[in-house]
C-alpha cells in the first residue's frame, strides 16, 4: 500500500474490485484458488492497473498485513516507503505493489523463501505484468525479490523487450537493512530513493519542481 487511507480499511476492502484495479485482484483470486488453506494479499484500490508504470516487488517474508493488502512490510517499513514516495511526489496510481510469493499461511511468517517458492511466484508476476500494460520498471526490494526479478529476465518474455524493461535491485524498506548504524540506514534509503527517482524519469512520471 502506498498511500495513507482516509477511509476505513473495510471501505477500501469493499473497493478492491473497482474497475481500475479489478484485473489485478482477479488474478490474485485465481492465484489463491490454486492453494486452498493459504491466503493472498490484494492490491489496495489506491493503485491503478491502467496507470501504473513502476512495480514495487516485495520480498514478503513476514506475516500477511492485517489490512489484507500488499504492503512494504511492518509499520516502520510502510512509514519509510510512504515518506520516500511523498518526497518524490510519486503518486500511488503510478505504482503497482506485488509480493514475490503471493501466498501466506494465515497468521504465520513466510520466513526466508526457498528457491521453489520464489519460482512459484514467477507465473503470477507475469500474469500481473500482462494486465498492467504500462509498467516497464521493477524496483525489487530484498534478496528474494532480486532472485525473482532475475528469473523474470531469463524468461525473455516478449513483453520485456517490447517495453524495454528495467530492474533496480535495492534493499527492503524494513528488516536488517534498517537495523544497523544510522549511516548505513541512510545509505540504504538513498539507494532506494535513487532507484525510484530514476524509475520516474525513465517512465515519464514528472518529478516535483
Amino acid at each position: 500500500m502506498t498511500a495513507v487511507a482516509s477511509e476505513p480499511s473495510t471501505t477500501l476492502w469493499d473497493r478492491r474490485y473497482e474497475e481500475h484495479i479489478a484485473p489485478v485482484n482477479r488474478i490474485l483470486d485465481e492465484t489463491a484458488a490454486l492453494r486452498p488453506g493459504f491466503s493472498v494479499s490484494y492490491v489496495d484500490p489506491v493503485h491503478d492497473a491502467d496507470q501504473a508504470k513502476i512495480v514495487s516487488l516485495y520480498s514478503n517474508v513476514g506475516v500477511a498485513d492485517a489490512s489484507g493488502f500488499v504492503t512494504a512490510g511492518d509499520s516502520e517499513a510502510i512509514t519509510r516507503q510512504l515518506g520516500l514516495q511523498w518526497q518524490l511526489g510519486l503518486r500511488p496510481e503510478y505504482v503497482m505493489p506485488w509480493n514475490v510469493h503471493p501466498w501466506h499461511t494465515p497468521n504465520e511468517p513466510n520466513g526466508r523463501l526457498q528457491p521453489p517458492q520464489i519460482r512459484d511466484g514467477l507465473k503470477p508476476l507475469l500474469r500481473m505484468l500482462k494486465v498492467v500494460e504500462r509498467a516497464s520498471v521493477i524496483v525489487a526490494h530484498g534478496t528474494e525479490a532480486h532472485r525473482l526479478a532475475d528469473q523474470l529476465l531469463k524468461t525473455e518474455n516478449p513483453l520485456l523487450w517490447r517495453r524495454g524493461f528495467k530492474v533496480y535491485k535495492v534493499k527492503s524498506f524494513g528488516g536488517r537493512a534498517f537495523a544497523g548504524a544510522p549511516e548505513r540506514q541512510h545509505a540504504n534509503l538513498e539507494e532506494i530513493r535513487n532507484a525510484y527517482q530514476d524509475s520516474m524519469a525513465r517512465t515519464g512520471i514528472a518529478l516535483p519542481r
